[in-house]
């Protein structure tokens, strides 16, 4: 990305890994904006995997506030 998209890398510095303004762009579908297959290839499997880590930690999160309520 850095190679091919310099404006898009300059946006999350030198260190995006876990970046919130990078998973903010992930989230939000940002690489669609860039015309590369390669990028969309990558970035669409890394989105779906953040959603479901968010879910997964959502729903762990409701499951111990139920927890809580019903001790």
């Amino acid at each position: 990305m850095r190679d091919r998209h310099a404006g898009t890398s300059a946006d999350f510095g030198p260190g995006a890994f876990v970046n919130p303004a990078a998973l903010r762009w992930l989230l939000a579908g940002g690489y669609r904006a860039t015309p590369d297959p390669s990028l969309s290839g990558l970035a669409t499997p890394a989105r779906i995997a953040l959603l479901t880590i968010i879910f997964g930690l959502s729903m762990a999160g409701l499951l111990w506030l139920v927890a809580e309520v019903m001790s």
